[in-house]
């Protein structure tokens, strides 16, 4: 497959069938893994190779990083144990247990902490949102450079955001200490492509989220509804359910119940030792 014709390939399949555009501009190796992205839910019982912990901590700790302030850690998880804990915590997500490597990303407030204390000094902005927001946003983007990593290792990730339904039985598992707490956690190992064949998912048309200097919504109507009935054919075709990407907001935010005990996530920050003001 010539370059044209692999960028086209990757385009319809990152926005659908209805994507005819043809795509100009820089094509490179690292542009075509990023559009080839897709979310893997059965794990081979393979273990990674020799080093590739420590080469995704390596990509993970290359990510930008707020003021170089760092304030992000991640547990990585082997023990068939701990990862069963994490799976029922996320809702049974078999996946969890199946995968050989385990990542949970914490935004790490802490660490910043005892700096502060080995120096005597009090750090006031230490209990803020903004301090918080931070150290989340650094273990997100580290979180996403491992994975760019991974997939350009071969292997499959899927990201875990419903560690949130229990932060604290996270950090209790995982010894986290006050001023922590995971944000997401990672599969990563190679894909099980004989249960279901794990295909790239489209995404909304770019029409939807790219803005020219102003943010405007005219061409929201239309770029929706050609995004649910291409959400709808993919999931009709690789999911075990036929959906609408509409049908899909309404269930995950239609309802507080949907949250899954997140809701409640900001009483249990305070009691992490992360009391935001």
């Amino acid at each position: 497959m010539n370059e044209i014709s692999a960028r086209v390939a990757a385009f319809r399949a990152r926005y659908g069938a209805e994507s005819t555009a043809l795509p100009e501009g820089p094509w490179n190796a690292v542009i075509a893994s990023l559009l080839q992205h897709r979310s893997v839910r059965a794990f081979q019982p393979k273990a990674v190779p020799p080093g590739t912990l420590e080469m995704l901590v390596a990509a993970a700790q290359s990510a930008a990083s707020s003021s170089n302030m760092q304030a992000w850690s991640v547990v990585a998880v082997t023990d068939p144990a701990t990862k069963a804990e994490m799976a029922r915590i996320a809702g049974n997500q078999a996946h969890i247990v199946q995968c050989p490597l385990f990542f949970v990303w914490v935004a790490d407030v802490a660490r910043l902490g005892r700096v502060g204390e080995a120096v005597g000094q009090d750090f006031e902005a230490l209990p803020y949102l903004e301090t918080f927001l931070f150290a989340a946003f650094d273990a997100i983007l580290a979180a996403q450079n491992a994975t760019v990593a991974a997939e350009s290792m071969g292997l499959s990730t899927v990201y875990i955001g419903a560690l949130r339904n229990d932060v604290e039985g996270v950090a209790k598992a995982l010894g986290l200490p006050p001023g922590t707490m995971g944000v997401v956690g990672l599969c990563v190992g190679y894909a099980d492509e004989s249960e279901t064949k794990w295909q790239v998912k489209p995404r909304l048309p770019q029409s939807a989220v790219l803005h020219r200097e102003r943010y405007d919504t005219a061409a929201e109507p239309a770029a929706n509804a050609a995004y649910d009935r291409a959400l709808q054919s993919f999931s009709a075709a690789s999911e075990r359910n036929s959906y609408t990407w509409t049908e899909r907001v309404i269930s995950r935010v239609g309802k507080l119940r949907a949250l899954a005990g997140r809701d409640r996530i900001r009483a249990a920050m305070e009691r992490l030792g992360l009391p935001l003001r």
